[in-house]
């Protein structure tokens, strides 16, 4: 549920609803009544037919518990804390109610932070209008919200070759599994420009050891592409695979204190704690698994490649990756042309 504190509250009078928050530049208190009547659902829907569980369901697995928090967010927003994304009747939300919601957020969070919350609550009415709870003219004025104003300061950065030797030195020094499990993570994070979430995903049958092909199944939107690594990531890779073992599963699996290793797949959030880690451990700058992906666009910026119009499906910089794979001719000769020196060992 959130927690407002004294910056913004919802509570009840008899039966009006009032939504009360503080405005920064002003500093005053506005209120705003919302409805005479409860926001919490008098009969339980079924799954097929709840707005919000329809909306989650449509999402990818990575995305449910991020927007399912938002919601839960708004819910409690609304209602003192006492309904959340299930018990809350999103079809009877009005424009007082999304236009007071969004006027409280950004006196709370960020505006990336509202945008997100808000794009949550037109995807839950959005789904109420396609089950026929909420009429079109309701909806139409739910959704007609001013624009959020964003300008955010660029995120994350590229890592440095020296920051990236740091890495790969303290990883391979390391004589346990997880020292070889890590040098593979980091030859594959830096030499494919990977998502965390991508190399999870990866199994042992997804790797060729002499080309050094990738086949990254269901990616983001739910492509495949063919990636390829470069020589010294190659090498990290097959040194993983010696102490691992060639048994089907997991690339990348998660392993025990005593060094015993569980044929399974890791999460996304221990590829980040690896990670951590090891920047601890090398002296190196906090930095995100995404820096990677970065570190990658910026050497191919570097080599001259222009990543609009050389990508054969118009990609955007961000995306290359996965337009780089329409032909796995045309991604091995950008991975020869892009050399990325793993030679610090």
């Amino acid at each position: 549920m959130l927690r407002l504190g004294e910056r913004a509250t919802v509570y009840c009078e008899s039966s009006v609803t009032l939504l009360t928050y503080w405005n920064a530049p002003s500093d005053k208190r506005i209120s705003v009544t919302l409805t005479t009547t409860s926001l919490s659902l008098t009969t339980a829907l079924p799954l097929t037919g709840h707005p919000a569980r329809v909306y989650l369901n449509s999402l990818s697995l990575g995305s449910q518990p991020t927007m399912k928090q938002a919601l839960d967010a708004i819910a409690s927003l609304l209602t003192n804390n006492e309904c959340d994304a299930d018990t809350l009747d999103w079809a009877a939300l009005t424009y007082q109610h999304t236009a007071a919601v969004q006027a409280a957020l950004l006196e709370i969070n960020a505006p990336a932070t509202v945008q997100k919350k808000m794009a949550a609550l037109r995807g839950v009415l959005t789904v109420a209008k396609k089950l026929k709870l909420m009429d079109a003219e309701d909806y139409e004025a739910a959704v007609d919200l001013p624009r959020i104003k964003n300008h955010p300061l660029p995120r994350g950065r590229a890592l440095t070759q020296a920051e990236i030797t740091a890495l790969i030195k303290v990883c391979a020094s390391d004589t346990t599994n997880q020292g070889a499990r890590d040098t593979a993570l980091i030859g594959i994070l830096r030499g494919a420009g990977l998502r965390r979430a991508e190399v999870v995903k990866l199994e042992v049958r997804d790797f060729d050891g002499d080309s050094g092909a990738l086949e990254v199944r269901q990616g983001k939107g739910g492509k495949d592409r063919t990636v390829y690594l470069p020589e010294g990531a190659i090498a990290f890779v097959n040194d993983w695979l010696s102490t691992r073992g060639n048994q089907p599963g997991a690339l990348l699996c998660p392993i025990q204190k005593g060094g015993q290793i569980q044929y399974r797949k890791m999460t996304p959030q221990a590829v980040l704690l690896i990670l951590q880690k090891r920047a601890k451990q090398a002296g190196v700058e906090s930095f995100s698994p995404h820096d990677f992906r970065r570190t990658f666009c910026s050497d191919l910026l570097d080599a001259g490649i222009d990543i609009v119009t050389e990508n054969p499906e118009g990609a955007s910089p961000w995306i290359l990756s996965m337009g780089l794979a329409r032909t796995g001719i045309y991604s091995l000769n950008l991975f020869l042309i892009l050399h990325i020196p793993f030679d610090c060992l």
